[in-house]
């Protein structure tokens, strides 16, 4: 009997585990885009890093002149702008 007990637990607790984090997984969403990146490093490669957070070139230069990077506008932030305006949203009339 003490193995059946055990057996049970066992399941009881694996079932309870799987529905906690299958609860918890959410699908990914897309990162937000802003028009201007800082970039980081040297530009061939290696160690190099961008931040695409910048709503402004001017914004982008305070924080690239306080960081030694430079400012480059974001081709992800233009081709999504491009495809908006390629694909204008319906609109239906209320009557």
């Amino acid at each position: 009997m003490k193995k059946l007990a055990t057996g049970l637990t066992l399941a009881l607790s694996g079932a309870a585990a799987f529905t906690a984090f299958s609860g918890a997984a959410t699908p990914a969403k897309a990162a937000i885009e802003y028009p201007w990146c800082v970039q980081y490093g040297s530009g061939m490669g290696g160690g190099d890093a961008r931040n695409c957070g910048f709503v402004s070139y001017e914004q982008c230069m305070m924080t690239a002149r306080g960081a030694g990077g430079w400012c480059v506008q974001n081709l992800f932030y233009l081709d999504q702008v491009a495809k908006q305006q390629q694909h204008p949203r319906k609109r239906s009339r209320a009557e």
